[in-house]
């Protein structure tokens, strides 16, 4: 009896000491949190992180995964395993052993077939039709996530233009039939991961946690619901992202695993946002380095993406952000300013792995061979391909706003659009570009127009269209004004999105008269646009403007539209004269409102107006 009590006695403390041994774990963070097999290249690297991890010994016994690489860094608290996974493997947990001395630790790290990702990734293209949301100022559905205590930034001032408002996914979800009346195809929502800084932390752009959504819009598994919800309805969903630069208070900044991630200078050196030093065969070394390597701001430290772990880093959590979420394309924030070879080698790896995804870059430049070569197979001479197949057209816009502001002469008012679409040669294909009227950095289109209602919805016929995708800005269907100074002025809250709006205008009987108007016409050629092939896919052949009016058309396989832009401010009689109207067929105006068009006669155009013409073949 003495020696079984004694025998159960060592088996306890030999059990406690293996306990103890093994439920000490250094490791804080695993990054990506789990990884796929079957994936085109068959290498991950693990970012690892805790107190001295460097001082304990990685390895892995697997018959899937093998351990192919351990590297350190200057900094004790981080380590880097590259793991080597067996297309074949099944889904499974493998085991991460940690040694110390006599201190032995298991981590479990999770393998999942790339079968069992989530579906999407299907990419954009000329057919969609884009609307961007600001996700704090959007719609409050869930305010018990308005503060956080544990998230330095807690304070809620919708009177404010710089604190948080409280809208959140939840809100989005909510309203997904209201932007699904629009004809909308694609919902971009600005950036919805953790930003954990102690003031202004509402608008996204300076992360601190890449695998975390934000807990005051949500949570990791709300965004994988709007995202699901999207995909239920025929929308897709757009990540907006950012390579260029994090937040201050991001916890890898916070504790570097070397300062090399970080592009740093003497003292704050910002950058020029002089875009052109990038391609400019006279550009001196220093300027080119200054747009590159130079802060956007004093709380967002630029990231060197030449520093191979970094670059790693960057283009994993991309990967696993398609893969988990099933999210279809990226808008890649400030794409002009992260060094240009890295951000080549990610759309190279993207594409790898989801050949349809689809990218397109923000080049707030001027000139279009300037934001022209930022694209992918555009002939321009650079050492590589970008892989890039779309950019934020800024150049169409200043086109668009220079034609209805400016009076008509050879190269502005109406000159200014026939010019710019004739650059289209310095792509590869323009229709891919996304084009806009205003967004949350902008002045919004309705104020720049000089709340010229004609002015506003002949900007919105003339983007729903022409070449590209388009992409509405939430609000301007309902005329929603302000000029951008300072941003926040255009990043208002969507009237009717919290509970105690006296008005909801996400309603018919919340809007006026003058705001149904609009969104009426929003809606209806946003759906008549969804629903011709002729307009998304169809030729594009523009006229030489006269007099301020600028003509062009749209052929497909069964009808060609023509657009007739007043772009003037007095009336004009529409020129019959020339070819589509010569052609049989049979002809009809585009009931976008009540207009009163008789083509049998003569057909005057309003100032600022816009009609479209159908022929069927």
């Amino acid at each position: 009896m003495k020696s079984r009590i004694l025998k159960t006695f060592f088996s306890i403390v030999f059990l406690s000491i293996q306990w103890l041994a093994f439920s000490q774990s250094p490791i804080e963070k695993i990054e990506p949190p789990y990884w796929w097999s079957g994936m085109e290249s068959d290498q991950v690297e693990l970012l690892v992180y805790g107190p001295n991890i460097t001082e304990w010994t990685p390895s892995l016994s697997d018959e899937h995964v093998n351990l192919v690489g351990v590297k350190k860094t200057k900094n004790a608290n981080y380590l880097f395993l590259t793991l080597e996974i067996d297309p074949s493997s099944p889904k499974k947990d493998i085991s991460l052993n940690f040694k110390r001395k006599r201190k032995k630790v298991a981590q479990k790290y999770s393998i999942v077939p790339k079968s069992e990702m989530k579906e999407g990734q299907a990419g954009l293209n000329s057919t969609d039709f884009i609307y961007l949301v600001f996700p704090d100022r959007f719609a409050n559905s869930a305010p018990e996530n308005d503060s956080n205590a544990l998230m330095q930034d807690r304070v809620i001032a919708r009177d404010s233009l710089f604190y948080r408002h409280g809208g959140d996914l939840q809100g989005v979800s909510d309203h997904l039939d209201y932007i699904e009346e629009l004809g909308v195809t694609a919902l971009w929502l600005n950036p919805v991961w953790e930003n954990d800084q102690p003031k202004e932390s509402y608008h996204g752009y300076a992360p601190t946690d890449l695998y975390r959504v934000d807990r005051r819009f949500g949570s990791n598994e709300a965004y994988e619901t709007l995202v699901d919800q999207c995909h239920a309805r025929g929308i897709k969903v757009i990540k907006d992202i950012v390579y260029n630069h994090w937040g201050d208070q991001h916890w890898i900044y916070q504790d570097l695993p070397d300062s090399s991630w970080v592009n740093f200078w003497p003292e704050f050196t910002r950058t020029t946002y002089k875009a052109p030093t990038l391609m400019d065969p006279y550009a001196s070394e220093e300027d080119k380095r200054k747009m590159t390597d130079g802060w956007f701001d004093h709380h967002m430290p630029d990231l060197n993406q030449r520093n191979d772990e970094l670059a790693n880093y960057l283009i994993q959590h991309s990967i696993w952000w398609i893969g988990h979420f099933g999210v279809d394309a990226f808008r890649i924030d400030t794409y002009a300013y992260p060094d240009q070879a890295f951000m080549a080698k990610l759309g190279e790896r993207i594409l790898e792995e989801y050949p349809t995804f689809f990218m397109f870059g923000e080049t707030w430049v001027h000139g279009t061979p300037i934001q022209a070569w930022f694209t992918d197979k555009n002939g321009a001479k650079k050492p590589f391909e970008s892989h890039l197949q779309s950019v934020t057209d800024f150049q169409l816009h200043y086109a668009l706003n220079s034609a209805l502001n400016e009076n008509f002469g050879w190269t502005e008012g109406a000159s200014r659009l026939y010019y710019t679409l004739a650059k289209d040669i310095l792509y590869e294909d323009a229709s891919r570009n996304v084009t806009f009227l205003d967004n949350h950095d902008l002045s919004r289109i309705y104020s720049v127009v000089g709340e010229d209602v004609e002015k506003l919805k002949s900007a919105f016929a003339f983007m729903m269209t022409t070449r590209g995708i388009p992409s509405l800005y939430y609000g301007t269907e309902i005329g929603l004004k302000n000029f951008s100074n300072p941003d926040g002025l255009v990043r208002q809250d969507f009237p009717g999105g919290w509970p105690t709006d006296s008005l909801n205008k996400f309603t018919p009987e919340g809007r006026n008269m003058d705001e149904n108007e609009l969104f009426d016409f929003f809606s209806h050629l946003g759906t008549y646009r969804k629903n011709n092939p002729s307009i998304f896919s169809g030729s594009l052949t523009q006229y030489v403007p006269k007099e301020g009016v600028y003509m062009y058309k749209r052929t497909g396989e069964d009808k060609t539209i023509l657009v007739v832009m007043n772009l003037n401010g007095t009336e004009k009689a529409l020129d019959k004269q020339f070819s589509f109207f010569e052609k049989e067929g049979s002809f009809k105006v585009v009931a976008t409102e009540d207009i009163g068009v008789d083509l049998k006669g003569e057909v005057i155009i309003a100032p600022y107006q816009t009609i479209i013409i159908e022929r069927n073949h």
